[in-house]
């Protein structure tokens, strides 16, 4: 399970705020990508799976993530080395485990961290907390909440990743239907599809179904007001985590059994890739992404029908499921000091609306708005209102999007849902005892 849960963090990562990622064949994780410069400059090393483009190429063709990197380099006169890994295949390390190892040994000074290494990094002492930068006075609650652990903010990401329902408006009119708010419209909204002579009403993959069972399971949580004392009482054993996975589960077995999604093609289907086509040639009218997918050419951004992104359905309605990678700084870094400086301003308001307007995410600071496709507005306001659930929260002892997932291909695979739960309570009993 734990190798499984590296790949598909691995996943997350490369689907989320790496929009520039080395080639699969590039595996030495001490490679130096940025040509060296012979002004002796201090250099500051960046640890992450994207390689820099070539310091003489033209800025339009720049990352934005590189374009922020060089704003800290010209204020703070100095460099920016990137050093790369990324694994060719299942039998190489993971690009997980060897930033863990890096870590372990000081080999940088600030990293671009999974949600499930910001989480071990964090309880095992590794980082610096960023808590004292004044871009972090900037952040929203969301992403403080994400990437506190033990009080510390470990990790500040440069963009927040939502997931939602992508639905295929024209189709829901055509049959009129009204987009649903909670599980059982949704539940109603299929049977009429399937009446209707579609085969699969929710085109779904093995990775992202957890945000059902995310938004059903945390919705009270994360909205009522009530977060930290339902964390503690989850870490402490106080409170059973398959108590709140249960109805998630539940719902989705009900989703397979009545043949709204087909489990057997979920359990085989890598993101978008699988449901993908089917959904642009409007067989199927409902499909689950990340924000991204709006406005990638490669996946929902050019349709030929009215798309809107919603939240998953809830007891409290549409519900945007958040998870986040970030930036983290050692904390025995030789350079710790200028690596926070770095930060500091990569992750000010002035390069985060580069960064935003770029890449058209949602950014962490509360100041910094983006000026989103129609399709996602419905998710966008949400988030704004401050609704959603968090997919990778730090300060739950037991980590959630890797674990989550893994289970659920579980039950895509025949297991029932009960021992599935018995999962959820072998992994909170372990996370007891250590």
């Amino acid at each position: 399970m734990k190798k499984s849960i590296k790949k598909l963090c691995a996943i997350l990562l490369a689907g989320s705020m790496l929009t520039a990622m080395v080639s699969c064949g590039q595996q030495d994780a001490d490679i130096n990508v940025a040509n060296s410069n012979d002004d002796n400059k201090k250099t500051i090393n960046l640890f992450g799976p994207m390689s820099r483009a070539n310091p003489n190429a033209e800025n339009a063709s720049m990352t934005a993530q590189e374009k922020t990197v060089m704003m800290a380099e010209k204020q703070l006169d100095l460099l920016v080395d990137y050093r790369t890994y990324m694994a060719e295949d299942y039998q190489d390390k993971t690009y997980d485990d060897v930033t863990m190892d890096r870590l372990r040994h000081n080999m940088d000074d600030f990293y671009l961290l999974n949600p499930d290494v910001i989480q071990k990094a964090g309880m095992e002492g590794m980082l610096t907390d960023l808590s004292g930068l004044d871009s972090a006075k900037n952040l929203r609650e969301v992403v403080k909440t994400a990437n506190t652990v033990d009080g510390k903010l470990v990790a500040i990401p440069q963009e927040v990743v939502a997931y939602g329902l992508f639905v295929n408006k024209d189709m829901f009119r055509k049959y009129k239907l009204k987009l649903p708010n909670t599980p059982e419209e949704l539940l109603k909204c299929c049977a009429v599809f399937k009446k209707n002579g579609i085969k699969t009403p929710i085109g779904a993959n093995r990775w992202w179904l957890e945000c059902f069972v995310l938004a059903q399971g945390y919705a009270e949580m994360y909205n009522k007001g009530n977060t930290e004392a339902e964390i503690e009482a989850l870490n402490s054993g106080k409170a059973k985590l398959s108590d709140y996975m249960r109805p998630g589960f539940e719902y989705l077995k009900t989703l397979m059994d009545k043949g709204y999604i087909d489990a057997k093609a979920a359990y085989t289907y890598e993101a978008i890739d699988g449901e993908g086509p089917d959904f642009l040639a409007q067989k199927t009218p409902i499909v689950m992404a990340y924000w991204g997918a709006a406005n990638a050419e490669t996946a929902y951004g050019n349709v030929d029908f009215n798309m809107q992104v919603i939240g998953f359905p809830s007891d409290l309605g549409q519900m945007p499921v958040i998870s986040m990678s970030g930036y983290g700084i050692g904390k025995e870094a030789e350079n710790r000091e200028d690596a926070m400086q770095v930060m500091d301003i990569m992750l000010s308001d002035e390069a985060l609306q580069i960064y935003t307007e770029i890449n058209q995410v949602i950014s962490p600071s509360k100041n910094v708005e983006v000026d989103c496709t129609q399709a996602l507005k419905p998710l966008n306001d949400k988030i704004n209102e401050g609704t959603y659930v968090l997919g990778s929260n730090a300060s739950m002892n037991v980590e959630q999007w890797g674990n989550i997932c893994l289970i659920v291909r579980d039950l895509l695979n025949g297991s029932s849902v009960d021992e599935c739960m018995a999962k959820f309570d072998q992994l909170q009993e372990e996370s007891l005892t250590k």
